[in-house]
């Protein structure tokens, strides 16, 4: 599946307006807990809007996950030729940091992944909606804009865009989300350095 899955036509006002209400349902009560009773209330809708508009609570809650996916892409994902430099080493700098400061200061997003872990086990189908339409796409995105730099001489551009993402993921997780910063404090440009500098072993990254 190709990013263009994160490219759907806009939504309209009364659209946007359920999944804002959805959004505060799914975090604040979990799946399970949610109802569509629920989601009209808190989006000042009928409950049939909301029914014909998604279907049922799956199709919203994978709508959702959508929106998501675009929201993020817009925020995560910039293009090399959109960042103000052409050294490789500041363009991946930037790249990293982007991801970063999206990661870290994106509550909503945080409380999102929470509620799929959760949910994960009890409703799987719900874990590969995530999957499918933000996970898969991210990586097949990183994979193309690192594919891009021939001076990386990358052997697995795919399995360097999991680590990537993984390393940052991580990163977000155990000093935001766990509550680690005390515990296992680590400065996030020692990241970013380490993460270069494993990427420069077999490149021109350096030169």
């Amino acid at each position: 599946m190709s990013t263009d899955s994160t490219q759907a036509q806009p939504l309209s006002d009364k659209a946007e307006q359920i999944l804002n209400g959805a959004m505060q349902e799914f975090l604040t009560h979990g799946y399970a807990g949610t109802s569509m009773d629920r989601v009209a209330a808190t989006a000042g809708v009928s409950k049939a809007t909301v029914y014909s508009h998604f279907g049922d609570k799956q199709g919203l809650f994978s709508a959702l996950v959508q929106q998501l996916a675009q929201q993020k892409f817009a925020r995560l994902f910039i293009s090399p030729e959109q960042l103000p430099t052409h050294n490789l080493r500041e363009v991946l700098e930037n790249m990293a940091n982007t991801m970063l400061d999206n990661l870290i200061h994106d509550s909503d997003y945080q409380a999102f992944i929470r509620l799929m872990i959760a949910e994960s086990g009890r409703f799987p189908e719900l874990a590969q909606t995530f999957a499918l339409h933000l996970a898969k796409p991210g990586i097949e995105t990183l994979t193309r804009q690192l594919s891009s730099f021939e001076e990386l001489n990358l052997p697995d551009p795919e399995a360097t865009a999991r680590i990537w993402i993984g390393a940052l993921v991580h990163y977000v997780i155990v000093q935001e989300m766990l509550q680690g910063k005390d515990i296992m404090p680590m400065e996030r440009d020692r990241l970013v350095d380490a993460m270069l500098h494993l990427l420069s072993t077999n490149s021109k990254l350096n030169n």
